[in-house]
This record gives structure tokens, sequence and C-alpha cells, in this order.
């Protein structure tokens, strides 16, 4: 399966509280922190959700 690396660019002050909970469930703490996870449906679906805070690339 596809591996892809979620950095987070973007602070989460000002915004919703579920797009908080989205990035700590991925698994970022902090701006800048990257996390590299399997692309599996429901991480690209949280992904999905905070893609005006995160940049994704694609991992060998």
């Amino acid at each position: 399966m596809m591996r892809i690396k979620i950095t987070q660019t973007k602070s989460y002050i000002g915004s919703k509280q579920n797009h908080r909970d989205t990035l700590r469930s991925l698994g970022l703490k902090r701006l800048n922190d990257s996390v590299v996870r399997e692309a599996r449906p429901e991480v690209v679906g949280m992904v999905h959700t905070v893609r005006h805070l995160v940049t994704v690339e694609e991992v060998d």
C-alpha cells in the first residue's frame, strides 16, 4: 500500500475543534511536525478534512 508523508504547515489556532482533534489523531502536535502513514481511506479522509493546514507527499 502507498505511504504518504503528512506535514502540518499552518497553525490550528482559530480553527474548529474537530480540525484540532483530526490533527491530533493524525499524530501532528506542532507546526512543521511530520508523520508517515499508510494511504488508507480513513487517513485520506482525515487529511481531506484538514487539507488547508497540511501538505501531503508520497513516500517510497
